[in-house]
């Protein structure tokens, strides 16, 4: 299983066919990716935007969050702290959804969250 990070569905919409290489049957979101597009649209009170994101959502697994996940990522910012290296929270927070439910990868442009794969065993794929 693929998360993609905020930015992917975001560069998808944009018109980005890089991200269209990774969708398919194993691609899944989390439901901090949902929160932070959907705050971002609801703040601009972009419709069409909502109307693509809301269609997005509805066709793909979206990970819950739970306790387990909540675990995965306190030890992802534990280990990150340790290192001088903490990255934003919401990151860490998708991390720890993603491999509290067996993702093996997450695809960002975000640099900075290529540091959580140093401490934990979620690949880290940049774009």
């Amino acid at each position: 299983m693929i998360v993609l990070d905020t930015s992917a569905p975001i560069d998808l919409f944009r018109g980005s066919e890089r991200i269209r290489e990774y969708l398919g049957e194993d691609a899944t979101t989390t439901k901090i990716s949902c929160y932070e597009i959907l705050a971002g649209v609801n703040h601009r009170k972009a419709r069409r935007e909502e109307q693509f994101f809301r269609r997005f959502f509805s066709e793909m697994e979206i990970l819950d969050f739970d306790i387990l996940d909540v675990e995965k990522a306190g030890e992802i910012m534990g280990f990150l702290f340790e290192e001088g290296e903490p990255v934003n929270a919401l990151d860490v927070l998708m991390a720890g959804t993603a491999i509290a439910n067996g993702a093996k990868s997450i695809i960002s442009k975000d640099q900075c969250t290529e540091k959580i794969s140093h401490v934990s065993e979620l690949a880290v794929l940049i774009y």
